[in-house]
């Protein structure tokens, strides 16, 4: 069984999506609940699944102040997709970047627990499914590093059997980056479908436009996040220059 880390923020306006205000028609606090429905559509796909759905939460000193604690902000969001927050399991992250949070828990889940298999999702990555962290724990059978691709070098997943250099692992292209370091380390790697993380208007559009085709096509969606797409009323059409364009009816 993989196990798999959702590597999430509290919903505050202060912490999570901090460009999507800026480059999108959403408010901040339209920015929380999107990543809120996010975060379910992530846990939810993780706990349909045959892996371990392990949430990692920042310590709150590690925070900006706020209202609440940052593991009890998350249960509750955890709860209200899963129906009992007690399906999930809940470790506080350690390090002060991103790329030392990613390299202390998946260090420590194959090495000091003895897993055989461990990944990070993005919680920011609504269009991944079961079907998806089921085909990412077969590939981890034949290849010590599986990557899920994003936009613009990024990445939505990435899982190992063995360890790597994680030390600035989060350098751009972190795509690139990742599969240079497991390369060096002589491991095998193989990749998942690509797929969108949101952080920016442009990433958002994406998603919207994939959200709005597969509903209208009566395929699989993001429930969540379809959700408050629609209570927002985002679409896209195309601007001036021709390139797409997220508004709100």
């Amino acid at each position: 069984m993989t196990v798999v880390a959702v590597l999430a923020d509290p919903p505050r306006e202060d912490v999570v999506l901090p460009r999507l205000p800026d480059t999108s028609p959403l408010s901040a606090a339209e920015a929380v609940d999107l990543y809120e429905a996010m975060l379910k559509d992530v846990v939810t796909a993780v706990a349909g699944s045959g892996a371990e759905l392990l949430v990692n939460y920042r310590d709150d000193e590690d925070l900006p102040e706020g209202d609440g604690r940052s593991e009890a902000q998350l249960r509750a969001v955890v709860a209200d997709a899963l129906g009992d927050a007690d399906g999930a399991r809940f470790e506080v992250q350690v390090g002060s970047s991103y790329a030392a949070r990613m390299g202390n828990t998946m260090t420590h889940l194959l090495e000091s627990e003895s897993v055989q298999s461990a990944a990070v999702v993005s919680p920011a990555a609504p269009l991944v499914d079961r079907k998806e962290i089921d085909n990412a724990a077969m590939k981890l059978r034949r290849n010590e590093v599986v990557l899920g691709p994003a936009d613009d070098g990024r990445t939505y997943y990435a899982g190992f059997t063995e360890t790597i250099d994680f030390e600035s692992a989060d350098t751009p292209p972190v795509l690139e980056t990742l599969t240079d370091r497991g390369v060096d380390a002589g491991h095998e790697v193989d990749y998942l479908p690509m797929l969108p993380v949101v952080e920016t208007g442009r990433d958002l559009a994406s998603v919207v436009s994939l959200v709005r085709s597969r509903t209208r096509a009566g395929r699989i969606i993001p429930e969540y996040t379809a959700t408050v797409i629609a209570d927002y009323g985002l679409t896209v059409d195309v601007a001036d220059d021709g390139t797409p364009r997220l508004r709100r009816d």
